[in-house]
């Protein structure tokens, strides 16, 4: 496993990486496929004391990127909470591809909303980043395990079904849509 240990807004000592190596370097006894571990640190000023340090960390393995993200009163404590994060991600991962190896299905395909179009909310802010990232081939169901792996309210991806890009988002009652674009 490659780790990448980055700060923004502050410098890293040596003991604050290897502290961050010691606690990450055992997520390869937990998922050995791991290919790559960026780890971004950074400090922000917050009235909240207690979240001072913020902690990422992202793990790719086989084309499967997992993600956390937390924050603590100070390093070890921010770095501790998200390598936590990170197992428990990690665990609910593996048990998803036992369960594709046991031949049981995750029937979350039902629970897509029928046509449904998100609210267009009025635009008031600016493009501020632009992320580029490659688009895998894959199914419904593979779609939406890899957004609740991340953690995120939606996921973009390449529908291998119907050969189209799709969005995938959570909706407010806790059900999925999927919006499927049409030429017109």
């Amino acid at each position: 496993m490659q780790l990448q240990i980055s700060g923004k807004n502050m410098e890293l000592s040596s003991e604050t990486r290897a502290y961050i190596e010691r606690k990450l370097g055992k997520l390869n006894h937990y998922l050995p496929e791991i290919t790559e571990a960026k780890v971004e640190v950074s400090k922000e000023k917050t009235k909240a004391p207690e979240q001072h340090f913020v902690v990422q960390i992202t793990v790719e393995s086989k084309g499967t990127l997992l993600r956390s993200e937390e924050r603590g009163a100070d390093l070890p404590t921010a770095v501790d909470r998200a390598a936590a994060v990170m197992n428990r991600r990690i665990e609910h991962f593996k048990g998803k591809l036992y369960d594709r190896r046991k031949g049981k299905k995750h029937n979350s395909a039902a629970h897509l909303a029928p046509e449904e179009e998100p609210e267009i909310p009025q635009v008031t802010g600016k493009i501020v980043k632009i992320k580029h990232f490659s688009l895998k081939p894959m199914a419904v169901d593979e779609a939406l395990d890899q957004m609740e792996i991340l953690g995120h309210d939606f996921f973009l991806f390449f529908n291998a079904d119907t050969e189209t890009v799709n969005l995938l988002y959570r909706r407010k009652d806790n059900n999925y849509g999927l919006i499927e674009p049409e030429l017109g």
